[in-house]
């Protein structure tokens, strides 16, 4: 069986060899396990020693019940000889930050290579006691360039814009994606009903296991009904008060779940875009899902959309993910823009103190259509550049002294 390829590995394997504990965390079921044996086979390819714990295992968890019991594990197994531990699910460890900082400030001959679901336990405390301790890796569920390369067994991988160019078979790859999102054990089944087993277990799994569990959630129900929601309004203005009224919830409960679910990667918070910071602060929100098929399994439309014409604000939802993908690293922060005069564009990138403006439109454009709204940003902010996705066409046009580049949504991956 081929290998779901991971843009990561690459990126943590080379850090191997730094002394600080490398980091790897991101949804549950995103594949952080996985990526950890991967990297245990390369080390047994070069015959380096190796140990492997994980808190979801109970016989493991004897060895975390205090920091010397685990050295002395540590030392049982290899001495002073340099070694890698990989500790799976830290998570599940009580004040597992303090735990890890202990034991890394004994400066032992092991390099510690550690995962975890990103639950509000791990936020606040695992991150801030190892603050200068430890370099964070990011794996999300699987990225739409990775599942295409998977799905076309890597034929493509060094020139996907060729592929996109000439094979119409490419957009049944993209409304697949749509469809069932990239959590890899959904990517990996074959069949309609295994894949909705798959993500009927996981958001089970999440709701019962990191939210009622882990986060002291009180009602799940609530929880649920509140996904149910946004499932369907991906995008657009969040109105705390009729959430709050609908759900039967105080605002400053709904503020918390929504503070979990972006803790635990289901949700992404997008704030508007306004060179006033303390206006950025206070103006409403918009919420996209950080993985389309539990989007899909929420709002009830898992493995039925059938066509681009179907797809509303999923498609919307997969270029905000594209986005931060291309710009998270180099520091971009993604925002919309809302005018008082109910003008509106879908994103606005401001990267390296530069903006662009992003409009999304879920069609085959056959020729330019520049918006009212995306020509009243332009007129009041100027950008360089300004971008239209949309599903085939690539034009380029000029309003002013601002370049508009419209381009299918495949080129946000090349």
């Amino acid at each position: 069986m081929i290998l779901i390829k991971r843009n990561l590995f690459e990126k943590i394997k080379a850090h191997l060899n730094k002394k600080e504990i490398t980091f790897i965390v991101g949804p549950r079921q995103c594949g952080k396990t996985t990526l950890m044996w991967l990297l245990i086979e390369e080390l047994k390819k070069q015959n380096k020693p190796w140990i492997f714990f994980s808190l979801d295992f109970e016989k493991d968890k004897v060895f975390f019940e205090s920091q010397e019991k685990f050295i002395k594990k540590l030392n049982l197994e290899f001495g002073n000889t340099p070694a890698f531990v990989f500790i799976d699910e830290i998570q599940r460890k009580e004040n597992a930050g303090l735990f890890l900082k202990g034991i890394y400030d004994r400066n032992l001959p092991y390099k510690f290579i550690v995962s975890g679901s990103g639950s509000v336990e791990l936020k606040a405390k695992v991150h801030e006691s190892l603050a200068g301790r430890k370099r964070i890796f990011f794996l999300s569920t699987v990225s739409l360039k990775e599942f295409i390369n998977f799905k076309t067994e890597y034929k493509y991988e060094t020139h996907l814009k060729k592929y996109f160019e000439i094979d119409p078979n490419s957009y049944e790859l993209i409304l697949e994606y749509l469809n069932f999102g990239g959590y890899p054990r959904v990517v990996l089944e074959d069949t309609f009903s295994e894949k909705l087993a798959v993500i009927h277990e996981i958001y089970t799994s999440y709701v019962e296991k990191d939210l009622s569990y882990w986060l002291k959630i009180e009602k799940p129900e609530v929880f649920t009904n509140l996904l149910k929601i946004l499932s369907h309004q991906a995008g657009k203005l969040t109105s705390f008060t009729e959430l709050s009224n609908t759900l039967g919830i105080s605002i400053p409960t709904l503020k918390t779940y929504l503070y979990y679910a972006e803790k635990t990667y289901i949700l992404k918070k997008v704030s508007p875009f306004f060179r006033n910071i303390k206006k950025e602060l206070t103006k409403t929100p918009v919420y996209y899902f950080c993985d389309l098929g539990l989007r899909n399994f929420s709002a009830g439309v898992f493995g039925k959309i059938e066509a681009f014409s179907e797809v509303g604000f999923s498609f919307q939802n997969l270029v905000m993910l594209l986005l931060e993908e291309r710009f998270g690293e180099t520091g971009g922060v993604l925002h919309y823009w809302r005018s008082k005069d109910g003008a509106e564009v879908d994103f606005v990138i401001d990267v390296k103190k530069e903006i662009i403006p992003v409009e999304v439109k879920a069609s085959f454009l056959k020729k330019p259509a520049i918006s009212r709204s995306l020509r009243s940003f332009i007129r009041k902010y100027a950008p360089k550049e300004a971008w239209i996705v949309n599903l085939s066409l690539k034009e380029e046009v000029k309003i002013d002294k601002t370049l508009i580049k419209i381009f299918p949504i495949w080129e946000l991956l090349i």
